[in-house]
């Protein structure tokens, strides 16, 4: 075990033109052998991010569905979880459906494994993550965990779109260029974040611009990173520019719902210029230990974290929430001399 870890952390320093956490070696890309557009997602990320091709899991499943059964997915993961190479850390799941098992998301699914403690009926707590805020850079080795996220969105082009902003954020963003945006909505139950704004400011405006905006709109921005509100559904979000590798979510019961109408689907985010955002698939109510802190993605982010740890690590209880993005992106990370 020792020596695997040398050997790991001998990867975390090199990479290229930038580093970053999260290494090609440490990415498995799951397929769905009956999806032919997640074929298409997984060979287009391995080639990308230059993931090794032993790297890549079939698995087979109905690509129609928003959901599939825990004894379904008990049967597919125990497949992954054989396949998957002792390095490997993080899950990049290359499809859009389905996005939940029973009452879990997927995300949190492939990282835990099914358990009914992520999950809750109505307003009740669920199981605490043991990665919120850590300081693993070996998720699997130190916690038993495989951070995942979805490889997702409204079209195939929209997916290879938010693939190539991720790639091209690396190491691309200087602090004075971004600027971080809470919102502070007029939507009382879904503002619960708000609480935190002046904190977050006062701590970490050293490492980026951060504005407290008092609207239920932010538009014609162009110099956009993080973009955290509190909305059913957000106006003009495509007015804004995301810079690459941006991040920007909406607090609310069913923006995991990635194919609902009912609210505001995080793939809008997508849609409009971010790089990744997460939603609830099934009702959390407003408990914010359920979504992002704003504080610990930006502290994470802007540090040098790749977005799958700054992310996947600003969520206390995330049994219930779908990570969509590219993982690997990293618009801080260090370059080498």
């Amino acid at each position: 075990m020792q020596v695997f870890k040398i050997i790991v952390l001998s990867l975390l320093a090199i990479t290229g033109n930038a580093y970053a956490r999260v290494m090609p070696q440490q990415v498995a890309i799951v397929v769905n052998a009956n999806d032919a557009e997640s074929r298409l997602i997984a060979e287009y990320y391995r080639v990308k991010r230059n993931i090794p091709k032993q790297n890549v899991i079939e698995i087979s499943m109905p690509n129609n569905r928003n959901g599939i059964g825990e004894k379904e997915f008990s049967h597919l993961f125990a497949k992954v979880k054989e396949q998957t190479p002792d390095v490997v850390q993080y899950y990049a799941l290359a499809w859009s459906k389905p996005y939940k098992v029973k009452c879990m998301s997927i995300t949190s699914a492939f990282a835990f494994g099914f358990n009914n403690a992520f999950c809750a009926k109505g307003c009740k707590s669920t199981q605490r993550s043991n990665y919120y805020n850590s300081d693993s850079v070996m998720p699997n080795q130190d916690l038993k965990i495989r951070p995942s996220m979805m490889l997702a969105g409204s079209s195939l082009q929209q997916v290879y779109d938010m693939i190539d902003r991720g790639v091209s954020a690396d190491g691309f963003i200087q602090k004075s260029n971004a600027t971080a945006y809470l919102m502070r909505t007029t939507n009382k139950a879904r503002n619960v974040r708000a609480r935190r704004y002046d904190v977050i400011e006062e701590a970490l405006s050293n490492n980026i611009k951060i504005e407290q905006i008092r609207s239920n709109v932010l538009e014609d921005k162009k110099d956009v990173m993080f973009y955290f509100t509190g909305l059913s559904k957000v106006e003009k979000i495509d007015t804004n520019d995301f810079l690459p590798g941006a991040i920007g979510d909406h607090l609310t019961s069913s923006g995991g719902e990635l194919f609902s109408h009912r609210q505001m689907s995080i793939l809008r985010w997508l849609d409009a210029g971010v790089t990744a955002s997460y939603g609830t698939v099934v009702e959390p109510c407003a408990f914010t230990q359920k979504f992002p802190n704003p504080g610990i993605v930006i502290k994470r982010y802007t540090n040098g974290e790749s977005l799958i740890e700054a992310y996947w690590k600003s969520v206390a209880w995330p049994g219930q929430g779908v990570f969509v993005g590219e993982l690997m992106a990293a618009p801080y990370a260090k370059k080498l001399k």
